[in-house]
């Protein structure tokens, strides 16, 4: 029997998830497939039915349900757990529907070994969206102590700020003016996805040592990537990350650990040009 896999979300449809997971299936000889789902928030806890009834055999989760699901899982374990964000769900023991974020590992391993001395650095996090907990708990376990916030709605800087009691909180409209005290910066906004919004100004005066990070993968360049890797600025799109949030995802669903080889990345990144 074909097992049923999807990526939920709204917009969903610049997700390559199933490009990805049907590749990884198609290697590993799996009867399954993955597909996009365009839901709406009221649909959230029907979705999760379906899992239970095994209609469904898991799911990953995007913008901008992260938070919003959680009500509808049974548990939430490992990073799930600090985070209070999901983007993969399964069926565990005693039809159990277990959330678990894949998130902070994807970051890790995309990025950890770029950031070196990370006790001297100074980082900062644009957005307190889905990701957003995800991106100051992944810098906070590389032992980056002096970490900030902005974000354009105040008050949920505010909530990520119970969470995460070490935060700094800045004022969204200093950020231009905020970006040259920084090592490390990392949009974990949906600012610069394929026919969305971009940022209003370019990132001028920053760092010439600096790290940016943006969690977008598509486009593969954003339009403030392309600026700062114009400029010499060391600069990494969202596709490692992707690709490692995506490989454990796979194992929690299939107990394989998928191999990352020439031939994927070729595919995703032909599907981005």
């Amino acid at each position: 029997m074909k097992k049923i896999f999807a990526i939920i979300g709204n917009p969903i449809s610049h997700s390559l998830s199933p490009i990805l997971h049907n590749y990884w299936f198609k290697k590993y000889s799996i009867n399954a497939e993955y597909t996009l789902l365009d839901v709406k928030e009221n649909e959230l806890e029907n979705i999760t039915k379906k899992i239970r009834a095994k209609e469904l055999d898991g799911i990953n989760i995007t913008l901008p349900y992260k938070q919003k699901i959680i009500p509808f899982v049974d548990q939430l374990i490992n990073d799930a757990k600090i985070t209070n964000s999901i983007n993969t769900i399964y069926l565990g023991q005693n039809n159990t529907l277990i959330g678990e974020n894949t998130d902070v590992f994807g970051l890790q391993a995309a990025y950890l070994k770029e950031i070196t001395q990370t006790e001297n650095k100074k980082a900062l996090v644009i957005g307190a969206g889905g990701v957003s907990p995800s991106v100051i708990f992944s810098l906070y376990k590389m032992k980056i102590k002096n970490i900030s916030l902005v974000n354009r709605t105040y008050d949920k800087s505010i909530f990520l700020k119970k969470k995460f009691k070490f935060l700094n909180i800045l004022d969204w409209k200093f950020l231009k003016q905020e970006i040259k005290n920084f090592d490390i910066i990392i949009n974990a906004t949906s600012l610069g996805l394929k026919n969305g919004q971009n940022f209003d100004f370019n990132f001028e005066n920053t760092k010439q040592e600096l790290i940016y990070i943006d969690t977008i993968y598509n486009p593969i360049e954003t339009k403030t990537l392309k600026y700062l890797k114009d400029n010499k600025i060391k600069t990494f799109n969202g596709l490692n990350m992707f690709i490692y949030q995506g490989q454990k995802s796979f194992y929690l669903w299939n107990k394989i650990n998928p191999e990352i080889d020439d031939k994927l990345i070729d595919l995703l990144i032909s599907k981005l040009k």
